[in-house]
């Protein structure tokens, strides 16, 4: 997978494109990006399976757009640092709790895909991409909201729109062909 923002934004665009659903991406993902300045020890950052992943992510995001990516990595490692302190405190309560949330997010994601913007989520599409995409897509349509890069909103905008164009496009030669077939 190539680290190009704007191939990987205009795709992760064309599914986020309804006001209501980028809100409800932004409500359900966001908690994950807000750490708690006092955890941000180096003794809440173990060499799990988490904090690899953290570091992971920062360090492709700083590589696909430095500026947002350097601004997201803190965040990262802090909410990173703020869950392995819950984990440590608390045991498997807070994995629990955890989950519950994370289950409820991606509910509540799916229910903003089918309302708002009439098509399945795109990890049904590309997993990988997703899985990866999602916090960063999140991040840089919060930067974009703040006045960051208007002329690469601008261009995405203009990307997202012609992609999701092709795939009502497509989505009607579809239920055409589909109709025709059913009827003769």
């Amino acid at each position: 997978m190539a680290l190009n923002l704007e191939q990987h934004l205009r795709f992760y665009g064309s599914y986020h494109h309804h006001p209501v659903n980028v809100a409800v991406h932004i409500a359900t993902n966001t908690p994950s990006l807000i750490p708690l300045p006092d955890v941000l020890r180096i003794s809440q950052l173990p060499p799990n399976l988490g904090t690899i992943a953290a570091l992971l992510y920062s360090t492709l995001y700083i590589l696909m757009e430095p500026v947002a990516g350097a601004l997201l990595a803190p965040l990262l490692l802090g909410g990173t640092a703020y869950a392995n302190h819950l984990t440590s405190t608390y045991g498997s309560k807070a994995n629990y709790w955890a989950l519950v949330v994370h289950v409820a997010s991606w509910i509540a994601q799916f229910i903003g895909h089918g309302v708002f913007e009439g098509r399945a989520p795109a990890l049904l599409d590309n997993l990988v991409q997703a899985l990866f995409l999602a916090p960063f897509f999140v991040w840089m349509e919060i930067l974009f909201f703040l006045g960051y890069r208007p002329e690469l909103k601008g261009r995405l905008d203009q990307a997202v729109r012609e992609e999701i164009a092709k795939f009502r496009k497509s989505r009607e030669q579809k239920g055409a062909s589909n109709g025709q077939v059913g009827g003769g």
